[in-house]
């Protein structure tokens, strides 16, 4: 399913125009699940943190026990060179994957023969102004004695869309959601920060949510502007008490929350310096 207006798909050694088909019927990948992906974006003629991004799908992989055959360095230079064929000021979304091709003898395990792909998806970044309200579901995030939580896998993401399906019921756009543990690990499809009396916080990693690329790069320049991230356990009752919410994600860089579950939060200062200073460092990657 592209979302794109334009799409272009890299695959066995060439860029293609279009929504090209990469995956057979008896793929692994196809009928087992073994999928997994990341997704950077191309904007205003960068394209921050993108070789992290090549690598953090290279680290998916291999938790998924498939051997991943294209370097983040190498994944980077097909990128750019897809790139060209956009106009300089379209907005991208950047998805390289791999998937499993063939199993061993039960067929269920993989044995390491993969697929690559890279989609570029023409998607215009959110406008600053769109906001989300949000709730709790009844869906939680799994732990890694469950799924590979330590992958950004095509896998996991029908328990997201429970999720989603769950709150868009209730006339809300996302979902606060709780680890094993019922403490706060993200929302279901992006991480989230909270304020209090000026203060940043944010769930801490413990294995059952990805700590995003984003996410890292929020954190840096918070320090640099001289507001230190507290990374700690957080309940929902602490996000009610919040001065304000904001998620922090590939797709849009930040989102501010303006409702937990009828709680309502002011688009605040620091939601605002965030996204200022994401931009502020993104185009001065221009170089």
């Amino acid at each position: 399913m592209a979302f794109g207006s334009k799409v272009r798909t890299y695959f066995n050694g060439t860029w293609h125009d279009g929504d090209v088909p990469v995956m057979s019927a008896a793929d692994h990948g196809a009928w087992l699940g073994s999928g997994v992906f990341d997704g950077a974006r191309y904007f205003d003629g960068v394209a921050p943190d993108v070789l992290a991004h090549c690598e953090r799908v290279n680290a998916s992989a291999k938790a998924l026990m498939l051997e991943p055959n294209v370097t983040a360095e190498e994944m980077v230079e097909i990128i750019w060179d897809g790139i060209r064929n956009f106009q300089w000021d379209d907005a991208v979304y950047l998805r390289p994957m791999y998937w499993g091709i063939d199993g061993d003898a039960t067929a269920i395990v993989p044995d390491g023969n993969v697929g690559f792909a890279i989609c570029l998806e023409e998607r215009e970044m959110a406008p600053a102004e769109v906001s989300v309200k949000t709730t709790t579901t009844r869906f939680r995030r799994p732990v890694l004695e469950d799924a590979v939580v330590n992958a950004k896998a095509g896998c996991l993401y029908p328990n997201n869309a429970r999720m989603l399906a769950e709150v868009r019921a209730k006339g809300y756009q996302n979902a606060l959601v709780a680890d094993a543990m019922g403490n706060v690990a993200e929302s279901a499809t992006a991480n989230v920060f909270m304020v209090k009396d000026g203060e940043v916080f944010t769930p801490i990693p413990n294995g059952t949510f990805l700590a995003g690329i984003t996410r890292a790069r929020h954190i840096k320049n918070l320090a640099a502007d001289g507001t230190p991230v507290v990374e700690t356990v957080l309940s929902f009752d602490d996000f009610r008490d919040a001065d304000e919410v904001f998620l922090s994600g590939n797709m849009n860089k930040v989102t501010p929350v303006t409702e937990f579950d009828g709680t309502h939060y002011q688009v605040g200062p620091v939601t605002r310096r965030v996204r200022e200073m994401y931009w502020d460092w993104a185009m001065s990657e221009r170089g």
